[in-house]
């Protein structure tokens, strides 16, 4: 059996984890951390956990020494010297921050304020989204986890990208996503009477996403891309709905976009690209690792409009974790992931 550990276990990224996890097939949880919970019992922190785990919050450092692979669920700069002590012990390291997912140094600096300490460790991370860079990730032993916006942006327009259908620059990234996306701290604008039956945007053309996504979209163009991100918080508890435009190139036709799409996915067990006519819906994905994908062509204006729906906690943040894992292991890249979304 693999050992993993967590640290940051208490989080709702690190919690669903702990979920997740404890009915891999090969894996066992060895340890968790929290520095809020230290010496309490994880099931005090989260009483739906009673009579399922006896773990305990322990010190950071013992959950790498029992680990071979260890999950940081911390807030941006805090994951460095944990990759450090991984590596320095030659344990593999998936980090579900933001620490290891840009490529330049500066953009990291300038967007998150933190600077990238350990240069070689970043030179060697991988970032993990697996139905896009699976091969780069599996001969890597530490991985940048992507960020849950991103995650749905880069899934949505990756065919199309790629197979140079639409224009790279001027896309338009209109994202809506659950609470949990902000963390468990709570905040004036998460607090419930103040989300609750409401529904705004925030951090208009100024979210720390927007680096990361137009990263992961210039790779898949081969040349610059360029987006305008507004995010949207949504009063729900899970889920992120984005729908994306882009400018079509000429002579597109929506039947070659849906063959783009659809051959890309074919054999992507997560990702599901919608019948026309279907319309996706955070609920159809609630819980679960999947990605549901719809496709429309504006004629009018020449735009390919997709609308792509993720779980921000799984797919979005622990699930995609595990696929990772899962492949740095050479494993079934569905195992301990493969759960079946509610119908309601």
């Amino acid at each position: 059996m693999i050992q993993a550990g967590i640290i940051g276990a208490t989080g709702y990224a690190g919690v669903e984890l702990v979920r997740l996890l404890l009915r891999h097939p090969q894996v066992e949880l060895a340890a968790v951390s929290s520095v809020s919970f230290e010496g309490q019992p994880l099931a005090e922190v989260y009483p739906n956990l009673n009579e399922i785990t006896p773990l305990v919050c322990e010190a950071a450092d013992e959950v790498i020494r029992k680990s071979d692979v260890v999950f940081a669920a911390l807030p941006h700069g805090l994951s460095q010297d944990t990759a450090a002590a991984c590596a320095a012990q030659g344990k593999k390291f998936i980090d579900l921050g933001a620490d290891f997912r840009l490529d330049d140094p500066q953009a990291y600096t300038t967007w998150y304020g933190c600077e990238a300490k350990y240069p070689e460790l970043h030179a060697q991370a991988v970032y993990g989204l697996c139905e896009l860079f699976r091969d780069d990730i599996r001969k890597t032993s530490i991985i940048g986890n992507p960020g849950c916006y991103p995650t749905s942006v880069a899934l949505g327009l990756a065919p199309a990208l790629r197979q140079g259908l639409v224009s790279p620059t001027g896309i338009v990234v209109d994202s809506k996503s659950g609470t949990t996306g902000a963390g468990r701290k709570p905040t004036q604008t998460t607090h419930f009477p103040d989300c609750n039956e409401a529904f705004s945007a925030y951090k208009v053309a100024a979210h720390r996403h927007t680096p990361e996504i137009e990263q992961t979209l210039s790779k898949l163009a081969g040349q610059d891309a360029t987006i305008t991100f507004v995010p949207h918080l949504l009063p729900v508890n899970r889920g992120i709905l984005s729908t994306i435009y882009a400018h079509l190139k000429d002579g597109v036709t929506e039947q070659q976009l849906r063959d783009a799409y659809e051959q890309a996915y074919q054999n992507e067990h997560f990702v599901r690209v919608m019948a026309p006519g279907q319309a996706v819906n955070i609920n159809h994905v609630r819980c679960s690792n999947y990605c549901d994908i719809q496709l429309y062509v504006d004629e009018h204006t020449r735009l390919l409009i997709v609308t792509s729906v993720i779980d921000n906690m799984v797919k979005g943040a622990a699930g995609q974790a595990i696929q990772n894992m899962n492949l740095l292991f050479g494993l079934d890249e569905t195992a301990g992931i493969d759960m079946i979304p509610p119908a309601f």
